[in-house]
């Protein structure tokens, strides 16, 4: 039995539909095609790399589309007549499309196609509306908080 049921934890939570939905559909959309292997790297708190080896594409084939909370990646396959007798073809050259959900204010930075890699550049960025801040008591001076820093309890002697 491979399926968990989520049925009680969509009863008491709210707004969090699409993240039910993606652990559902998780194993509905892999088909089990890891054509063409792709690595995710973390650069830093914010920022992702996707690496995907694409040898024989061209940047004119590969078509990356960004819409909300999805990335695809799409490669054509192109037709190239070969001046002689093709004994082995060992290079896949068929055409692709591969998929990743993104979260919330992730944004494509950059994306390159080197040496067969195709690099993609993410950056997650939160709104200031959406960045927490400290309130003061009685007044109306509102901080944001820089990161995840704690008061470590040192009380400046002055």
């Amino acid at each position: 039995m491979n399926r968990f049921d989520l049925t009680p934890y969509r009863r008491s939570t709210v707004g969090f539909d699409r993240l039910f939905d993606l652990l559902e559909n998780n194993n509905r959309g892999s088909s089990g095609d890891n054509y063409p292997p792709f690595n995710i790297e973390r650069r830093d708190e914010d920022a992702y790399r996707i690496t995907i080896a694409v040898a024989g594409f061209r940047a004119g084939d590969i078509d990356i589309t960004a819409q909300q909370n999805l990335l695809t990646v799409q490669g054509k396959k192109r037709d190239e007549t070969v001046d002689g007798e093709m004994l082995h073809m060992g290079i896949a050259n068929r055409g692709f499309e591969r998929r990743f959900e993104l979260a919330d204010y992730v944004r494509v930075e950059n994306a390159d196609l080197r040496d067969g890699l195709l690099v993609i550049d993410l950056v997650r960025e939160v709104p200031e509306a959406m960045k927490p801040k400290k309130i003061a008591i009685g007044g109306n001076t509102l901080e944001v908080v820089e990161g995840d820093k704690k008061d470590d309890g040192k009380a400046d002697a002055a």
